[in-house]
């Protein structure tokens, strides 16, 4: 009978610590920022966010579980450990392949989504809430940052709050040499930025989703590779 590779065996282990490592940093990270306050203020994280504080939890947690079924399956030669550690995997792969599907389908749906989630923004800047105006002053912050006014159409965004004053600047106010640039246009009496910020959040996404394609691409081959890895070794205990 064959016995089972060294090589394998301990590539499988090696490959799956690692796994491991990366899960327990992924959920302790997730955990501290989840529960300490102190964090939240650092990386500046509300309430809004939580629920991908928690994704990430979760995330966290699963990769662990497949690291260690697959360490322990490896090491002990574990034919239950290697099948649980390919089933996990496996539906994994699955969800990752589905969500990219799901993706390209509802494209269309996901923008109009969008877009009514900046629309509802877009009320909170004209709103005159307490809990508007801390939006409010976040997001005069990202316009300074990125050099953009209101979301959708511009200045007009902010209504009445519009020659409202943040710190020393007014809303929009474009801090150049040179206004006259396709930086700034004039409106309602001085320079402001010319750009939506809305177009900015949109182009930021664009530009960014060939990165999470090609990690999602990435972590498909890891996954096929540790699928791979794991049947042949499960196959080489059975025939020992």
């Amino acid at each position: 009978m064959a016995g089972v590779s060294g090589c394998m065996k301990y590539s499988m282990f090696v490959f799956n610590f690692l796994f491991w490592v990366c899960g327990s940093v992924i959920l302790g990270v997730s955990i501290w920022i989840r529960v300490s306050k102190d964090a939240q203020q650092e990386l500046n994280i509300d309430s809004s966010l939580f629920a991908g504080v928690d994704l990430l939890i979760a995330v966290g947690s699963i990769i662990m579980v497949l690291g260690f079924l697959g360490c322990c399956g490896a090491i002990k030669e574990s034919r239950c450990m290697l099948l649980l550690f390919f089933i996990g995997l496996l539906l994994i792969l699955i969800l990752q392949v589905t969500g990219g599907i799901l993706g390209a389908v509802y494209r269309s749906q996901i923008e109009t989504s969008l877009n009514k989630t900046l629309q509802e923004s877009v009320n909170s800047l004209q709103s005159s809430t307490e809990e508007s105006k801390v939006f409010q002053e976040n997001f005069q912050k990202f316009e300074i940052t990125n050099q953009c006014c209101g979301l959708l159409n511009g200045p007009a965004d902010w209504g009445k709050n519009f020659n409202s004053l943040f710190g020393s600047k007014k809303i929009c106010e474009c801090d150049i040499k040179n206004p006259s640039t396709d930086l700034c246009t004039f409106y309602k009496g001085r320079y402001v930025y010319k750009t939506p910020c809305g177009d900015v959040i949109i182009e930021y996404l664009k530009e960014h989703l060939l990165i999470i394609m090609g990690i999602a691409f990435g972590l498909a081959v890891i996954e096929i590779l540790g699928l791979g890895f794991s049947m042949s070794l499960y196959c080489q205990i059975q025939r020992k």
